[in-house]
């Protein structure tokens, strides 16, 4: 884990350095993530589009930095999970999960105007429930 740690923290670096430098369908702007339409473009991201490589860093390094926080916090006492994935779960199964879901409440304008982290917990919760 803590290899995938230090890869993530110098790929979300390489990823907003290399989309400061360009200019395409994503834009500096939307590395703002401020909501989870926003999360949703930058990690819907094709791998035709000039900038895929960046935005799929900067996608799977949110992902992981909110899977790593709800991690540390579900471990505290009285805290209980809300993502129980199976081990060997990917960056890209919870990326997958995250477009899918956002891509059938893309018309929910409270739930895409949430703040990213909050949409990608709903989605991993919703394809890694916990079971209790």
């Amino acid at each position: 884990m803590k290899r995938l740690r230090s890869f993530w923290t110098f790929a979300g670096a390489v990823a907003i350095g290399m989309l400061s430098q360009t200019v395409g369908a994503v834009q500096n702007q939307d590395l703002a993530f401020a909501t989870t339409a926003e999360l949703n473009h930058v990690c819907s991201v094709g791998p035709k589009d000039p900038n895929f490589v960046a935005a799929s860093l900067a996608c799977r390094a949110f992902i992981a930095a909110t899977v790593q926080y709800h991690n540390e916090v579900s471990n505290r006492k009285n805290l209980k999970r809300l993502i129980c994935y199976p081990k060997g779960t990917t960056l890209e199964d919870g990326r997958i999960a995250f477009v899918s879901w956002a891509a059938r409440h893309g018309n929910n304008k409270k739930l895409m105007g949430e703040v990213p982290v909050v949409g990608v917990v709903r989605a991993l919760a919703a394809k890694y429930p916990c079971r209790r």
